[in-house]
């Protein structure tokens, strides 16, 4: 798929800024509101821009604790522990990795006490899992969503 400057242009104002109009949009570019709208649901129909989201900063939100978790799995459960882990509300995100471990996983707890029992109670209660490990964020330096071009 290839992808003009325009097209990189209005990518990377909406990754800084999801709520620019289309008018503040087309004036950034150049283009007309028209123009840019089209341009915008073209790359919507083509699966570029999945969709348009907020960003929330989770301590600010009471969600005080975030961790990284390392899970492997026994490789007929992964689709079935994947998908139950996924469907769990303290969970942000979760990959399947190569390397020697199957998933990776970040979990946003509100604290120390509800991190364990999510360890305990949600996690190693998950039958196929077969080692876990897992690293507590203690400062934040950086983070980003979206693809920076």
């Amino acid at each position: 798929m290839e992808f003009d400057q325009i097209d990189k242009l209005l990518i990377q104002e909406l990754v800084e800024d999801g709520r620019l109009s289309y008018v503040e949009l087309a004036e950034k570019v150049g283009l007309s509101r028209v123009a840019v709208k089209d341009r915008i649901n073209n790359l919507k129909n083509k699966g570029v821009i999945e969709k348009f989201t907020v960003v929330v900063n989770s301590e600010k939100f009471g969600q005080n604790i975030s961790a990284f978790f390392e899970v492997d799995v026994e490789p007929m459960k992964l689709q079935e522990v994947a998908q139950n882990l996924a469907d769990n509300t303290n969970v942000a995100s979760i990959y399947q990795m190569t390397g020697p471990s199957t998933l990776h996983m970040h979990v946003l707890v509100e604290d120390f006490r509800m991190l364990e029992s999510f360890i305990n109670e949600e996690l190693y209660s998950v039958k196929g899992i077969t080692r876990v490990e897992s690293s507590i964020i203690l400062k934040r330096f950086k983070s980003r969503n979206g693809y920076k071009l």
